[in-house]
């Protein structure tokens, strides 16, 4: 890759990345079950791109293939939302985001045994750097005091769902625009959280314009711009480096809640942003061939 187009696709990872971090803000704005508002954060976009995705699917011509890793990508990240969001009904926000984290792990393995990918040593200490990182912003002391019940083992499993999101959308993103797979996967995914939604009776409208508003900008912003931008990218930067950097999504998050929502940060969670920063660097230090 040449340097002006990876500066290019730094800089989309980047805004991805801040798109994303507000997602935890919109969420807890809208006041709804983490379900109902992941349903609206993918049919939001999904709605919005549905005249020139189809066009453009219309204009593709020959294997059709590539369209099922689309829709695989798609039920894989609906699966990923269900799952953190019923962890964090259950055991509350910190452990299962907390587990929910590990998908670069399950990411780096996932490369290494699919793809063949050499993960040299400086990967997995940086990666072991970033994810001590987000445990210090997302509390330490519950790092240590994880119990596996059931939210746990839920939050978990999402993680492994969201790994496997990354490693199908590397695969996918190959043969498919990103507008293409984009729109693909998001009519996937807002079916199957419909459809989640309604087995168990969540509620799906009458809400405030507060909350509305909220559940819009999680639609625009976080899904519409953030995954959007990480899709572009997945089809330029192997998915290690792509889910390793979207650690730094709680220190996002910790920096925004200060001004957002009257959020103080506190030092161990300073430290803990610092941790991140640094492991994610030697992350991509590592695999730009730099060792």
């Amino acid at each position: 890759m040449e340097s002006r187009d990876k500066f290019l696709a730094y800089l989309t990872l980047f805004i991805g990345l801040i798109a994303i971090g507000f997602s935890a803000i919109f969420v807890r704005g809208a006041g709804v079950p983490g379900t109902v508002a992941s349903f609206y954060r993918m049919a939001i976009p999904t709605i919005i791109l549905a005249a020139p995705s189809i066009k453009r699917l219309r204009e593709r011509k020959g294997n059709r293939l590539p369209l099922r890793w689309a829709i695989f990508g798609g039920l894989v990240f609906a699966l990923d939302l269900a799952f953190w969001a019923s962890g964090v009904v259950l055991s509350g926000a910190t452990i299962p985001t907390l587990l929910a984290n590990t998908a670069p792990v399950w990411v780096g393995l996932g490369a290494l045994l699919f793809f063949r990918e050499e993960l040299p040593r400086k990967f997995w200490f940086g990666l072991a750097i970033a994810l001590l990182g987000t445990a210090l912003v997302l509390g330490l002391e519950s790092f240590g005091a994880i119990s596996f019940d059931l939210g746990a083992l839920l939050g978990l499993i999402a993680g492994i769902f969201y790994a496997a999101y990354f490693l199908i959308t590397q695969i996918g993103r190959k043969s498919l625009d990103v507008l293409s797979y984009f729109w693909v996967s998001g009519v996937t995914a807002t079916t199957a959280l419909l459809i989640f939604n309604l087995l168990f009776n969540q509620p799906m409208w009458g809400f405030t314009p507060k909350t509305y508003f909220n559940l819009v900008a999680l639609g625009l912003i976080s899904q519409g711009v953030g995954v959007l931008a990480i899709n572009y990218v997945q089809g330029l930067l192997p998915a290690t480096i792509v889910s390793t950097t979207l650690l730094g999504q709680p220190v996002v998050t910790a920096l925004l809640a200060g001004p957002l929502l009257g959020e103080k940060l506190q030092p161990v969670q300073i430290v803990g942003g610092a941790a991140v920063l640094l492991g994610v660097y030697i992350v991509h230090h590592s695999r730009t061939g730099d060792r």
